[in-house]
């Protein structure tokens, strides 16, 4: 089992920044890929961002250019990085491990970009 607690997002101005954070613990050595989802209300949960343990990573056009995600493999974090945000990218925002056969999802945090 992976237990992993979300922190970070909150109330954001329009071309402003954000930083979420995503700690681990528990049977982290199976993990693969970590990842940042995000569902926007009454939509579907899609894949923000994600990255390997070597570092490898992968963005969803929308967001490329304006977010960064980032490890820390000696704290077991992952982070997603967010400048110029949008309204669009208003969501509740989750973070997601990946072994060969699990998934495990974090509590999710909000993020809402609004004047």
């Amino acid at each position: 089992q992976v237990q992993l607690v979300e922190s970070g997002g909150g109330l954001v101005w329009p071309g402003g920044s954000a930083r979420l954070s995503c700690a681990a613990s528990g049977s982290i050595f199976s993990i693969m890929v970590m990842g940042w989802y995000r569902q926007a209300p009454r939509g579907q949960r899609d894949m923000v961002a994600t990255i390997t343990w070597s570092g490898a990573t992968n963005y969803t056009e929308s967001v490329k250019g304006r977010f960064t995600i980032s490890r820390d493999n000696r704290n077991n974090t992952v982070y997603l990085q967010m400048n110029s945000l949008k309204p669009e990218d208003t969501a509740v925002y989750y973070c997601c491990f990946s072994s060969l056969a699990d998934h495990y999802w974090g509590q999710g945090t909000q993020v809402t970009v609004s004047s």
